[in-house]
């Protein structure tokens, strides 16, 4: 066990976790001020609901001795962390570090994944239909498909046993491009399609951002807990994860000027949600390529995708997708161009070690990047929609639409974000609520107009 590495990786999954909460406050922003709580609870909801299933079972059939030819792991080999909590001489390693902060940092990962597809149902999901869907998709999705990506066991002769894209294909997926990104995105376009618009999509001016500064601090969020994400996924503090750290500062600078370039050439101005979106854009590009790419070639990476997600994300008006909050726009199509891009640029002499077309590899690394890309979204896409369409012919998954109108907060919460002296305002009291109703009074009058306001 190195001391040094292990430090790295506790940290570095520390990191991965506050990116949850930044999540929260990034998409929380972004919503209605009456349906900011209910859309950080999903976030919060998905650390409860993921991190328990990871301890039981997850870990085990994603990083479990293979059981279907690349396909999953055996949830039962390690189940409840059995055989890997040993801190004695007997102490499992995966590398140089105990397996047991290795299940942590993965765990870490599986939660982020999960709370990114929370973007796309904004303001009309109903709470408990999303736990549900969370602890389904996360075990017949994330798991195997994290398994065919991370996975890289071998047999006594060295020969793969692992998941067949990363170990049996040879795709090159850093930290998660195809894992993490595109997994989420295309679930994301599941749900959807699953729930259909909000009320005025498209057309009402209140489903605009309520609170950019809240945009703007998960965006910083995001991005410092992404330097964990992807340089601690050198699990070890070396020059790998050095060679990541720098590329995830590279990417996402060149694309929040790609971004802003868009907006300003397509609408005459450059946004504060435009800077914090192309961040967010940069870093889900770079995260598979963070170890193949040069940093020049990383900025052109960036550059490409703000340019890019900033054009995808308008296409959900002229297609009639409520992708609320931009998940398709930003992840499927950033995690998309990142892992394709690899393809073209990887470098033979990067940690990677892969050779792209434009150093003379051929069409050969390109394919299997595409391969993949396109078989991680096909699968995610199709489960991700049949799960969302069991759960709303059964217990429905959408709010009703007094519901939406009077705001998801209160609805299904009891709580508003901002106390504005009304009865609806705040959290929920039982006490309060056996408080009579002074409605006849002008001054309950105008205070629950500004609150319905």
């Amino acid at each position: 066990m190195n001391t040094g590495d292990t430090a790295w990786v506790l940290v570095s999954a520390s990191l991965v976790l506050l990116m949850t909460p930044g999540l929260a406050f990034f998409y929380g922003g972004m919503t209605r001020a009456k349906g900011v709580l209910n859309m950080m609870m999903m976030s919060f909801g998905a650390i409860a609901v993921v991190g328990v299933i990871w301890i039981l079972f997850g870990y085990s059939a994603t990083f479990g001795s293979d059981v279907g030819g690349g396909l999953l792991g055996n949830p039962f080999e390690k189940f409840g962390l059995q055989g890997v909590l040993d801190t004695g001489d007997t102490m499992p390693l995966v590398g140089t570090i105990p397996e047991i902060a290795f299940v942590g940092f993965q765990g870490v990962f599986a939660i982020i994944t999960v709370a990114l597809i929370t973007g796309a149902i904004a303001d009309r999901a109903k709470f408990g239909a999303w736990m549900l869907f969370a602890a389904i998709w996360v075990t017949v999705v994330y798991f195997p498909v994290a398994h065919w990506v991370f996975s890289f066991t071998e047999d006594a002769d060295g020969n793969p046993t692992g998941g067949w894209i990363g170990q049996g294909l040879g795709v090159i997926d850093f930290a998660g491009g195809t894992a993490v990104h595109i997994n989420a995105g295309a679930a994301a376009l599941a749900l959807a399609l699953i729930l259909g618009k909000r009320k005025g999509f498209g057309k009402d001016p209140s489903h605009r951002p309520h609170n950019l500064p809240f945009v703007m601090l998960g965006a910083g969020l995001l991005w410092f807990g992404w330097f964990g994400f992807n340089a601690g996924s050198a699990l070890g503090a070396n020059g790998v994860a050095s060679y990541a750290w720098i590329n995830t500062l590279a990417a996402p600078a060149a694309a929040i000027l790609g971004w802003l370039l868009v907006e300003k050439l397509r609408d005459g101005h450059a946004t504060s949600l435009g800077a914090a979106s192309g961040a967010v854009a940069g870093l889900v590009a770079i995260t598979p390529a963070c170890s193949a790419l040069t940093p020049v070639w990383s900025l052109v990476l960036g550059l490409i995708a703000g340019m890019v997600c900033a054009l995808a994300v308008g296409l959900k008006y002229r297609f009639g997708i409520d992708d609320s909050l931009d998940v398709v726009g930003v992840h499927l199509v950033g995690g998309i161009v990142g892992t394709l891009f690899i393809g073209l640029a990887a470098d033979e002499n990067s940690p990677a070690g892969g050779q792209g077309l434009f150093y003379g590899g051929g069409l050969e690394l390109l394919g299997k990047q595409a391969i993949g890309a396109f078989a991680v979204m096909i699968y995610s896409f199709v489960i991700a929609f049949i799960i969302g369409w069991i759960i709303n012919k059964t217990m429905g998954f959408r709010i009703s639409s007094e519901h939406e109108a009077d705001g998801i907060d209160v609805a299904i919460h009891a709580e508003s974000a901002y106390d504005l002296g009304g009865r609806n305002s705040g959290s929920f009291s039982p006490l309060l609520e056996k408080l009579p109703k002074a409605s006849g009074s002008k001054e309950s009058n105008t205070v629950e107009a500004k609150v319905d306001a």
